[in-house]
């Protein structure tokens, strides 16, 4: 017979203080882990970033999307990205900043942050099931101009524990408007990565400053011990 997984967790380590993981109502959201941004040689690369310390997240966050898919946790996967004839890219974020190549331009995996390109879809390790959600993305935030909302409410998620990257970008503008409407975040310390080591450690202890702010923060390990709970064990008679 299957026995039934404890339906309540909690995280006692988390900061600043101990997370209560629902497996009814949690999702797993992994931001914008995508070749452009993680692979040697993409877009991220080409503005003079370290992409080694994007790849340092893969590892754990494989580990981690597999427990939350054992213990039947909804995997939600984002990509940021624009249509090809780039109508939804506002011209200030095609201008912004001083890059050697701008989001359409011709890059080593295809044109940057182009949906359909290689460089645009998840890096190979971490890749979708066939059944879980795909947001694709124009802004920096997940909700903005996306089905996200609607995914969640219909899933019944009212709990993201959030990963992906940068920590200080993408991952920031996504807590911070998950939590203006009203969903508890946990961000993985270990499954969240900058390219630069100072935001990562001031972005991590913005989240949960004031007793929480935007958020929790924990560790894969922790996390993980609180998912494998939820995973159903067969035992004989």
């Amino acid at each position: 017979m299957t026995s039934t997984p404890t339906p309540v967790m909690s995280i006692p380590s988390a900061s600043p203080s101990e997370f209560t993981v629902d497996a009814a109502t949690t999702a797993l959201l992994v931001i914008d882990m995508q070749r452009d941004f993680l692979l040697p040689g993409g877009f991220g690369e080409s503005l003079g970033n370290d992409v080694g310390l994007l790849r340092t997240v893969i590892e754990p966050l494989a580990a981690l999307i597999a427990v939350a898919r054992e213990a039947g946790i909804p995997v939600i996967h984002t990509r940021e990205g624009h249509r090809p004839d780039l109508s939804d890219c506002p011209p200030a974020k095609l201008r912004r900043g001083t890059p050697s190549q701008r989001i359409g331009d011709p890059g080593a995996f295809g044109r940057i942050l182009v949906r359909g390109e290689y460089g645009h879809d998840i890096v190979d390790e971490l890749a979708p099931l066939e059944g879980e959600a795909v947001i694709d993305k124009p802004g920096k935030g997940a909700f903005y101009a996306t089905e996200l909302a609607e995914v969640l409410t219909s899933a019944g998620i009212t709990t993201l524990l959030v990963t992906g990257v940068t920590t200080e970008v993408c991952v920031h503008t996504t807590v911070r408007e998950a939590n203006d409407r009203g969903y508890e975040c946990l961000v993985v310390t270990d499954c969240v990565g900058s390219y630069f080591p100072e935001f990562q450690r001031v972005g991590l202890e913005m989240i949960s400053a004031q007793g929480g702010i935007f958020g929790w923060t924990a560790a894969s390990e922790d996390v993980m011990t609180a998912l494998a709970a939820f995973v159903p064990t067969s035992t004989s008679r």
